[in-house]
C-alpha cells in the first residue's frame, strides 16, 4: 500500500542558476551526495538534482533511461497570495507562462481546485505554483 511520496529526483544541467533559484523560492539546500546530488527542501517535500557528473554517466542506472535536464514538471503548493507569487517571480527573473488560471489540484482525491501559476526554473522544468483557498 503506498502512503505517500518520499521524494523526486531529475537531472540537473545549470548547477549554479538552480540552487540560486530554489534557494531563492525559499528551500532548504544540501548536498547529499557531494558532487553527485545537491537537494531542495520544502516542508515535509524534497528533490535530488542529480548533477551532470552523475547523468551523464553511462555507469549510472538508477534513473529513466530518457531523463535530460528540464524534463521536471512539478506542482508546488502556495501558501502565500497571488501578488506575493509574482512579485518572487518577477524577482527570480522567471516570467509567467500561463495563469493565474483555475486547475484541480491532488488534494482530497483531485476534487479541490485552486489557482495556479506556470513558470520554468534555469533548466526549463515547468513549475505549477496552486493556490488553494
Amino acid at each position: 500500500m503506498l502512503k505517500g511520496l518520499d521524494h523526486v529526483a531529475v537531472p540537473m544541467e545549470s548547477v549554479d542558476e538552480m540552487l540560486a533559484f530554489y534557494a531563492g523560492l525559499g528551500c532548504k539546500l544540501s548536498e547529499d551526495y557531494p558532487g553527485y546530488v545537491h537537494s531542495v527542501v520544502f516542508g515535509d517535500n524534497k528533490i535530488n538534482f542529480h548533477m551532470p557528473k552523475i547523468w551523464q554517466s553511462e555507469r549510472f542506472t538508477l534513473r529513466g533511461p530518457t531523463s535530460l535536464p528540464g524534463c521536471g514538471d512539478f506542482c508546488f503548493v502556495w501558501g502565500g497570495t497571488s501578488q506575493a507569487l509574482t512579485d518572487l517571480l518577477e524577482k527570480l527573473n522567471a516570467p509567467i507562462e500561463e495563469g493565474p488560471v483555475e486547475r484541480l489540484g491532488g488534494r482530497a482525491g483531485s476534487t479541490v481546485t485552486g489557482v495556479s501559476v506556470y513558470t520554468r526554473d534555469p533548466d526549463s522544468n515547468l513549475l505549477e505554483f496552486i493556490i488553494y483557498d
